[in-house]
């Protein structure tokens, strides 16, 4: 089947211009420019109209938390994948954090497995590192996963690598990008033993940056990029939150004609969107590890996002049920859903100024396909597969409870009215998501890399 795209205007590759998609099996072949001498043949087409919509390349997100298998009363890879779909997010990457965790070489296999029954966009896993599996390492298909994910601060069961002679091998032996959550479970431990004694057994929410210290973010980044640079290694710094540990970040001018970056970072919408002074209305939804801070970290944050040192935006998308949510720092779970609404939260920062819309890709598509070697993903160009997506602006709507297609069922955004919206998502040249609806009989494809 040929499909056609005209009347919208293409951003991509630091260009924004009007023109014509035509796809074919899947691909796209042709990028004609509105000035273009001829007019593609529709006979025996699919024709979509873009007239007033911008088209973006298929927003690829390397941070969600799926929850399946294991913790599938929170989120699962169908519901989850839907919500993707719906936000324009046409590639996920899924954190090894689940039940069993994915730290054997069968458990990754069982999640393949899954999603090639279940997910509606296409998927890969990261695989993560343990204080004692490094040497299944070895065995690990570099060619279909993004990385390793490193626990450095606190995690559950026996993903936190706390031991100095493991992490040395870990950076040591990793052929893989070492995506890495910093944060020194000492200096939390402490901060926590501190705030209980000083306000009781479960402190309020508004501490929680305070036991999520920028100290205790600060000291394990500090050492994360010690390591990478003196055993070489590829460092991606997940969910940076504090404007300190942007000092250990150098300004990278990624593209296509400069060098690739060994240590990067990777903020999330939520970083870049709340502050602190949000948990005064939205309490513990909008609590998660490492913490939300200060005003003044977001926008250093949101400076960063034009200079090179956060060279990708993700989510964090961390489902957990209303119900777990209740308490304060000690007892409501940490993490948010956010998949389904970090396309257009971003596209309202394009509007505050804080960055281009050109920029935005860069953060959202191009930078993630060239950080972890996707083949054929994340550009509009001729040869890749058709991941894109259709975003309308000046359209006001505001998002509800019967909107959210999470599993959880609630989003911090409830009641926010958002002027930009989805309008359709096509993963490999099929429409996934268009009118409000998934096409849940679709599934998408295992991403490979390098």
């Amino acid at each position: 089947m040929r499909i056609v795209i005209e009347g919208g205007t293409i951003v991509n590759e630091g260009r924004t211009f009007d023109g014509t998609l035509i796809i074919e099996d899947g691909n796209i072949v042709e990028i004609l420019p509105l000035t273009a001498n001829r007019l593609p043949q529709i006979a025996d087409s699919e024709v979509i109209n873009a007239t007033g919509c911008y088209i973006l390349p298929g927003i690829i997100d390397d941070h969600v938390h799926f929850r399946e298998p294991g913790l599938t009363e929170k989120a699962d890879i169908d519901s989850e994948s839907r919500a993707a779909a719906a936000g324009g997010v046409t590639s996920f990457f899924d954190m090894p954090n689940t039940n069993p965790q994915t730290t054997t070489l069968e458990a990754l296999e069982q999640k393949f497995a899954i999603a090639r029954q279940k997910s509606h966009v296409n998927y890969s896993f990261f695989y993560g590192a343990t204080n004692d599996n490094v040497d299944s390492f070895a065995q690990l298909d570099v060619h279909r996963i993004p990385g390793i994910k490193l626990f450095m601060g606190s995690s559950t069961g026996n993903m936190l690598v706390d031991r100095r002679e493991s992490l040395e091998r870990i950076f040591k032996t990793a052929r893989l990008p070492l995506m890495a959550h910093c944060e020194d479970t000492a200096i939390i431990n402490r901060n926590m033993a501190e705030a209980k004694a000083r306000y009781g057994d479960d402190p309020k929410v508004t501490h929680h940056p305070e036991i999520r210290s920028v100290e205790a973010c600060y000291e394990s980044t500090r050492l994360a990029v010690e390591l990478a640079r003196k055993h070489h290694a590829c460092l991606h710094v997940a969910h940076l939150t504090t404007a300190k540990e942007l000092e250990l970040l150098e300004p990278v001018p990624y593209d296509a004609t400069s060098s690739h970056p060994s240590i990067t970072a990777e903020a999330t919408v939520s970083h870049l969107y709340f502050s602190d002074r949000d948990y005064h209305s939205l309490g513990t939804r909008i609590k998660c590890n490492p913490a939300v801070k200060t005003e003044r970290d977001r926008e250093a944050l949101q400076q960063a996002l034009n200079d090179g040192r956060i060279t990708v935006v993700g989510t964090d998308h961390a489902p957990h049920l209303l119900s777990q949510k209740e308490g304060e720092c000690a007892r409501a779970a940490s993490g948010m859903p956010m998949i389904q609404f970090s396309l257009v939260t971003m596209l309202e920062l394009v509007d505050e100024g804080v960055l281009s819309l050109e920029r935005l890709v860069e953060l959202m598509c191009h930078n993630p396909a060239r950080l972890f070697d996707i083949r054929q993903r994340g550009f509009i160009r001729p040869g890749y597969r058709a991941d894109l997506v259709m975003v309308r602006p000046n359209t006001g709507w505001t998002v509800t409870p019967s909107c959210i297609l999470s599993k959880c069922g609630w989003s911090p955004m409830e009641g926010h009215t958002f002027l930009w919206k989805v309008e359709r998502t096509l993963c490999n040249g099929h429409t996934v998501y268009v009118d409000g609806k998934v096409d849940t009989d679709y599934i998408g494809e295992e991403i490979a890399f390098r």
